[in-house]
């Protein structure tokens, strides 16, 4: 598998290998969604992945839609990031931060202000939010005026200075999953008449807002996009996958961003996206029938296959804080303890051993 260990650029970052960390929410942030002293051990201690992306931090208050998810929107978070960058760093790491708001998947409770969460259109997403209290349906949001469009597009390029400010060294966002951005591109969660909604071409259009005032206020190569084509997650339903994503592909080739990031449901239109983005391709590659998660040999074959430039992989960078040595030695691998993936103490996030030597 040394297709994995071969060094690439992305940016104007020269990563040692083609191993990344995907972003996975573990809900263990502190009071006022500030990063812990935890979350600097946790990263560093994957600082062997050829660049890491984090969980998913919240832009602004209203994009929170977990319980003790970190945020990139106030000064005390910027100082929590601030220890975990310079963790990673202190040990020739690499990390992005990944900004995600979740739109309609939010909940009052989650809000100072018990107001509704936003989205496209007022359609509820079908789905549930945990909390310690018990479990909560999602409301329909508030369709959000295009004034709040606006106001969202200026969060998501703040909290990117903020994540500069915090030392890190760029940001993914976060376009896919059904979180807000896959919102608008999908009729079944965006039914607007106006500029955002209808025809693809409007359908994209605040997805390539973000980008592109994230890009303006970062530089674009220190920008990633992450996109899963068909991902029915969080009541999604798309009905146009193979016109849509070519479009938004093409719109946001024009802005030099430093990678495309899928989340694998369908390999042939993940060949189209191939075909029509010029710059880096990072796949997080399906996982196979009957597998919980996608493979480093699954990581291997897509890189050979010239379908990806670089690979994420999830839950084998949970457990095993040393991946690309236990790949290099044939493993053993550290068995994820699913149980301990949310929430909790250190038990199932920095306890996973290395190997000894």
């Amino acid at each position: 598998m040394n297709e994995l260990f071969e060094p690439v650029t992305v940016g104007k970052l020269d990563l040692p290998n083609r191993l990344f960390m995907s972003p996975m929410t573990r809900s263990r942030a502190g009071g006022g969604a500030v990063p812990t002293e935890m979350a600097a051990q946790y990263y560093a201690q994957r600082a062997g992945a050829g660049l890491i992306v984090t969980e998913g931090t919240q832009p602004s208050v209203i994009g929170q839609g977990y319980i003790d998810t970190p945020g990139l929107h106030s000064a005390a978070q910027v100082e929590g990031w601030r220890k975990v960058t310079d963790a990673v760093h202190a040990r020739g790491g690499r990390i992005f931060a990944q900004l995600m708001h979740t739109g309609r998947i939010g909940h009052p409770w989650l809000y100072p202000d018990g107001s509704l969460p936003l989205g496209p259109s007022p359609i509820a997403s079908g789905e549930t939010l945990y909390t310690p209290e018990g479990i909560l349906e999602h409301p329909a949001p508030k369709e959000m005026t295009t004034a709040e469009i606006a106001a969202t597009v200026g969060d998501f390029a703040r909290a990117a200075r903020n994540a500069i400010d915090a030392g890190f060294d760029g940001v993914e966002v976060h376009g896919a999953n059904g979180y807000l951005i896959h919102q608008f591109l999908c009729g079944s969660a965006n039914s607007r008449t106006d500029a955002y909604g209808g025809e693809v071409g409007n359908r994209i259009r605040f997805g390539v807002e973000v980008a592109h005032a994230v890009g303006e206020a970062i530089g674009p190569e220190r920008v990633g996009f992450r996109i899963s084509p068909r991902n029915p997650n969080n009541g999604i339903r798309e009905q146009d996958s193979a016109e849509l994503y070519p479009a938004l592909v093409r719109s946001l080739s024009r802005y030099g961003l430093a990678y495309l990031h899928i989340m694998e449901w369908d390999r042939e239109l993940t060949k189209v996206v191939r075909a029509e983005w010029p710059g880096v391709l990072v796949l997080n590659p399906k996982a196979e029938p009957g597998s919980p998660s996608s493979t480093p040999e699954q990581g291997a074959a897509v890189l050979r296959e010239g379908l990806a430039d670089a690979v994420t992989l999830g839950s084998y960078w949970l457990a095993n804080p040393d991946l690309p040595e236990r790949i290099k030695a044939g493993g053993p691998y550290n068995r994820p303890e699913s149980a301990t993936f949310y929430g909790g103490d250190h038990r199932g996030y920095t306890d996973y051993p290395a190997m000894v030597a």
